[in-house]
């Protein structure tokens, strides 16, 4: 479908207001609604593009300026390495706490949307997968897509560089998609193990995917970028989406057994 004009707004947090974009289907109607993390750039391109398709597949996206206390609003770092250098030192700038009070912010402004019908979800790419993972850990988030969620193995979010999202996990109570590449130096073997395990140990209802991909390989700049794998990474996401957000989960009652089973 097609969407309307992206709208600007500015949300409350406790430190500052936070510039969200908001890309919506232009039919008039309720959809469910998805915080948007971006990279440590902010909304480039390709930020946009991405929310805009997810957009007019049926949701209302909402994508916060993930620095805003620390940029000023509309600020876009570029893809280079004063732009990496820039987003990588915000990163460790800003306090953990932040992230949080400013996913509670979105999900808020998301649930009270005239434009959603109350059922959210999540997504991130890089450092945006690893708060999409955190935006998880709040009750309202039945789904979340972690496009390789960087700095969970490391515990590397936040001023400190010593955040909790591993111990946090048990929090989680919709479903999880993560999607790696393989040939990610950001999110090595070892570091996913990591991850998987502690999933498991916590008993999370997830997807996990790993493609043979560079970091980045969802970005379309950049010599890193590979179409065919974004496009089964995005129909992945699509797919959990419609089903945790659009029907949700359809209760099965077997013959043999009076157990409801999802």
């Amino acid at each position: 479908m097609t969407i309307a004009e992206p709208e600007v707004v500015d949300l409350d947090t406790p430190r500052g207001p936070m510039r969200t974009t908001v890309f919506r289907p232009s039919a008039p109607g309720k959809y469910p609604g998805l915080v948007m993390y971006s990279e440590i750039f902010q909304l480039t391109g390709p930020i946009r593009r991405t929310a805009a398709m997810f957009a007019g597949h049926g949701f209302v996206v909402a994508c916060p300026e993930i620095y805003h206390e620390l940029e000023p609003a509309g600020t876009v770092l570029a893809y280079d390495n004063a732009g990496t250098e820039r987003g990588n030192a915000h990163k460790t700038t800003k306090e953990l706490v932040s992230y949080d009070d400013d996913a509670k912010a979105v999900l808020h402004f998301l649930k009270t949307s005239p434009h959603t019908n109350g059922r959210l979800g999540a997504l991130g790419i890089c450092i945006g997968g690893h708060l999409a993972f955190r935006a998880a850990m709040n009750p309202e988030v039945l789904a979340a897509t972690c496009f390789y969620p960087t700095d969970i193995h490391k515990r590397g979010l936040g001023k400190g560089m010593n955040d909790n999202s591993l111990d946090r996990i048990p929090e989680i109570g919709g479903e999880l998609l993560l999607i790696f590449g393989r040939q990610d130096p950001h999110v090595p073997k070892e570091g996913r193990y990591l991850i998987h395990k502690a999933l498991d140990e916590a008993g999370v209802n997830y997807q996990w995917h790993e493609f043979n991909g560079a970091h980045a390989f969802l970005r379309d700049e950049g010599l890193r970028y590979d179409p065919e794998n974004a496009r089964i990474a995005y129909g992945m996401a699509l797919d959990l989406f419609r089903r945790k957000l659009h029907e949700g989960d359809l209760a099965v009652v077997t013959t043999a057994s009076t157990e409801t089973r999802h």
